[in-house]
């Protein structure tokens, strides 16, 4: 697997809850079947608002929540099919195996995965990543948001 390339695609800064949710929502709109997209940032930097957003620029209504305990959740109301993985709390790679990852990742819909990083070994090349940070002497709700293509860190 060739991951040696990457493809800068924008760095935003959000100031508040909503302007991460609003670049979520227009990442959402902009997103197209097959595609897969994994979030990075650690707890509590927005990704969950990120996610009700990118739900809601899918055309998906019902509530967003973190699957931490499920590790996905599936939406089929939408444009497309959105598959959201949080896999924080996967103690074992044959976990993805066990629900059938690939059915989702190389399927129709569209995928986003919190804490990508931890299934690095079994990511398709072609991903977009998303990378939330924080930084308090900006303000509390400052976010940096990178995306870029084609690798994971």
């Amino acid at each position: 697997m060739n991951r040696s390339k990457r493809k800068f695609i924008m760095v935003i800064e959000t100031f508040c809850v909503e302007e991460t949710y609003q670049l979520g929502q227009r990442m959402g709109r902009e997103a197209k079947s097959g595609e897969v997209y994994c979030l990075l940032g650690d707890l509590g930097v927005g990704k969950t608002a990120f996610t009700q957003g990118f739900a809601d620029g899918l055309s998906i209504t019902e509530p967003i929540s973190s699957p931490t305990f499920t590790i996905i959740q599936e939406y089929e109301e939408g444009r497309i099919p959105f598959y959201h993985f949080d896999v924080y709390r996967i103690s074992d790679i044959d976990e993805m195996d066990e629900i059938g990852y690939e059915d989702y990742f190389y399927g129709q819909g569209v995928c986003l995965i919190e804490w990508a990083n931890l299934i690095e070994e079994i990511l398709p090349e072609d991903i977009k990543v998303i990378t939330i940070e924080k930084n308090l002497e900006k303000g509390f709700d400052y976010r940096r948001i990178t995306v870029r293509e084609g690798i994971l860190l």
